[in-house]
């Protein structure tokens, strides 16, 4: 059984629902990204996403584009994110999920990436950029290396479509809440509890939700359908403006408590 299945199944026992934080590297300060992992998994998140900072982040709003520029200038390289993780995972066993787009895939070399990905510790990841009807190989190295691979459900997908999304996910799908690029928002469409349920009536695995969602009354309605949340916009806000480790670590465990 993976970490994330493990995750999924511990805070189902404790009927509880796993909110799943995503960080920026080395975003607001160099040396920030594994005591932050740590902070955040004390403060009671189920897993973290971290993204691969990108000059182009096609589905990330200005928020989260912001941050990956100053991650950029810090040193967040694709393989100083591999040298995070692989320092991470020698501390603690939360699930570990890399966000990130093809291309800087494609130029660190699909077979070296997964191969260094597995043995830093990654647990699962998500290539937005990246159609699930061209990936067949990304999902191949996957499964050789031991990898979750996570697709994304928009509110747009059909119902057959959300059926193959299920299919072809490792251990859960994510649900893109909105159609468009992330950022915290203070309301999503009429439609969306429509949607969860669809999602809900599709899938077998468990599904989380993402894109917009910034506070406590958010997490508690869409946890009422599914089985967590991921915060990225709000948090990346909730601590721009620190400017040491210590003061990050404050505020985001601060942000992630405000969400239980």
């Amino acid at each position: 059984m993976s970490r994330i299945q493990e995750q999924f199944q511990h805070f189902s026992s404790i009927k509880k629902s796993v909110i799943i934080p995503y960080i920026t590297p080395e975003f607001p300060v160099k040396g920030v990204s594994v005591p932050l992992i740590l902070a955040l998994e004390a403060a009671g998140a189920g897993m973290i996403e971290v993204g691969i900072p990108f000059s182009d982040p096609l589905a990330d709003g200005p928020i989260i584009q912001h941050s990956s520029e100053i991650a950029i200038r810090n040193g967040a390289t694709l393989t100083k994110v591999l040298d995070i993780v692989k320092e991470a995972r020698t501390k603690t066993s939360i699930p570990l999920i890399l966000m990130g787009y093809v291309n800087p895939i494609i130029h660190y070399g699909f077979d070296r990436f997964f191969a260094d990905a597995a043995a830093a510790g990654v647990d699962g990841l998500i290539i937005p950029d990246l159609p699930p009807e061209e990936s067949e190989e990304f999902r191949a190295l996957c499964v050789k290396h031991g990898i979750s691979s996570i697709f994304l459900i928009a509110p747009t997908s059909s119902d057959e479509r959300i059926r193959y999304i299920d299919e072809i996910s490792t251990d859960f799908t994510y649900c893109v809440s909105v159609t468009g690029v992330t950022g915290a928002r203070t309301a999503f469409g009429g439609n969306f509890d429509e949607f969860l349920v669809r999602v809900k009536l599709h899938t077998k695995k468990p599904f989380v939700v993402g894109f917009g969602i910034r506070g406590k009354e958010q997490v508690d309605h869409i946890l009422l359908t599914a089985n967590g949340v991921v915060v990225g916009s709000a948090l990346i806000q909730a601590i721009a403006g620190c400017t040491s480790v210590g003061d990050v670590n404050t505020a985001a465990a601060a942000f992630i408590s405000s969400l239980k």
